[in-house]
């Protein structure tokens, strides 16, 4: 368990979060589903999208409120964990 001296992220801020996965019309969609299982107050206007050049890939940078570390811990490994995902950061 960690203490808060362990983190530098002051509690609750905002903390965006960047994911990447191959380009699927529902990619954008099943990610804000994820995101608000962990953050309630997430919408879509938080979210910016960005194609790869060629259009093989999508990012996505969400903002997310954190809340806490375990809370963003959870998040990283539930985005982590979905097929859709390649990467997060």
């Amino acid at each position: 368990m960690h203490s808060p001296a362990d983190s530098l992220i002051e509690y609750p801020s905002d903390f965006p979060i960047k994911v990447m996965g191959a380009t699927h019309e529902d990619f954008a969609a099943t990610i804000v589903d994820v995101v608000l299982e962990h953050d309630p107050t997430f919408h879509i206007g938080r979210m910016e999208v960005r194609p790869s050049s060629k259009g093989n890939f999508t990012g996505l940078t969400v903002t997310v409120t954190a809340t806490s570390r375990a809370q963003l811990d959870d998040l990283y490994r539930a985005l982590s964990g979905h097929p859709m995902v390649k990467i997060v950061i």
